[in-house]
């Protein structure tokens, strides 16, 4: 009896090399999260991702173009997480759980994230032309995501401002967050505040 020897399929190395380039992106995001700006070095970015050094270099050659790479990157992780958070409630769920939602985006590891490069761009010209446009996107969709989960008309006087003062406070939030865990407080803030939009948008 004749057998057949087959030859397990070998990953193509153009996937290979697109694995590892999103393992050194997701590794760079939960670096600056953790480790913050200056902990961000491409040699601790690629032992994180589990990579030689030589194979990061490959993909990026100077710590500007990995985070480079990586603002981008993380902008559109952060518009894909805040899709997946608020089209949920989808006009179905009450102020408090869209508020929830918010806050939890703001004090995800997306936001650390964003939030040490914001710091690091404050005083670097070049990262701050990179980082400005996009955030900037970012805000005008999280904006768009919040009006459709409320419900919101934005039309009548007040509404827009009121909405945009929302994300200000769900970022402000994340801010306190940052340094210890401001979870009771957040909440009765909340509280609060879902009282005032409701009455905002019940007019």
């Amino acid at each position: 009896m004749l057998v057949t020897m087959t030859t397990p399929t070998r990953e193509p190395q153009q996937d290979r090399s697109r694995a590892t380039r999103q393992r050194l992106l997701e590794a760079a995001i939960d670096c600056l999260a953790t480790a913050g700006w200056a902990g961000t070095t491409v040699a601790v970015v690629a032992e994180r991702a589990g990579v030689s050094r030589g194979a990061a270099q490959h993909h990026f050659r100077t710590r500007e173009e990995l985070v480079t790479a990586a603002v981008e990157y993380g902008t559109d992780t952060r518009v894909a997480h805040a899709r997946d958070l608020l089209t949920l409630a989808d006009g179905r769920a009450g102020t408090l759980d869209i508020l929830r939602l918010l806050a939890d985006l703001y004090t995800s590891p997306l936001f650390r994230a964003a939030l040490q490069l914001w710091v690091a761009a404050s005083s670097d010209p070049a990262l701050r032309d990179q980082v400005l446009p996009l955030e900037a996107r970012f805000g005008r969709i999280a904006h768009h995501l919040v009006v459709d989960a409320l419900g919101a008309d934005e039309t009548k006087p007040g509404v827009r401002e009121t909405i945009q003062a929302t994300l200000d406070l769900a970022r402000g939030l994340g801010l306190a967050d940052l340094l210890t865990d401001d979870s009771a407080r957040r909440e009765n803030l909340l509280h609060q505040w879902a009282a005032i939009l409701d009455a905002m948008l019940n007019q």
